[in-house]
């Protein structure tokens, strides 16, 4: 799937033609970050983004005590990517990708939203039982090439409560989506 930021500074592919999974968050962290009503993640296997200079972190600590490394263009500010460190899957922001299949997003901290929920999704209050969506997040490390002037997103180490840097990491499912 091809996705971009804003400006069209950051472009890419994701390195499956699907997302592992699509999720609708109303918590009051996505609000923030998302500066709407909820914000939208699509789960994929952790890879390399190209153009680290342009790119920008900010990272902060999440409601379950790890680090959420939240990448950004440097030009236009759209977030991009969000992971955790030691997860070998990341989050990319879901209005960056084209053609994003909605149908089968998962809405979660609907106890919080602010819009109607439409009927018939799959909803939770907070969020879901990791356990249940284990399938989800459970990936084998993926040999990835630089491919010079890379990123990599996933399984590298953060850098600290509200810091901005390139550092790297992967992404825990629900870390970015909690209230």
């Amino acid at each position: 799937m091809n996705a971009s930021c804003q400006c069209g500074a950051i472009k890419f592919k994701t390195p499956l033609p699907k997302p592992l999974a699509v999720y609708i968050c109303h918590c009051d962290e996505c609000r923030l970050q998302s500066g709407s009503a909820y914000g939208c993640s699509a789960i994929f296997p952790a890879f390399k983004l190209p153009g680290k200079e342009l790119l920008s972190c900010y990272s902060r600590p999440t409601a379950s005590g790890h680090l959420l490394n939240c990448y950004f263009c440097k030009s236009c500010g759209t977030r991009v990517i969000h992971s955790t460190p030691g997860k070998n899957v990341v989050s990319v922001k879901g209005g960056c990708i084209e053609g994003l299949d909605f149908k089968s997003a998962r809405h979660i901290w609907c106890k919080r939203a602010m819009v109607p929920i439409p009927e018939g999704v799959e909803r939770h209050e907070e969020e879901p039982d990791n356990e249940n969506y284990a399938h989800d997040i459970e990936q084998s490390d993926m040999a990835q090439s630089d491919g010079g002037g890379s990123t990599k997103v996933g399984n590298g180490k953060g850098t600290g409560k509200g810091s901005s840097s390139s550092a790297s990491g992967g992404f825990d499912l629900f870390d970015g989506m909690r209230g």
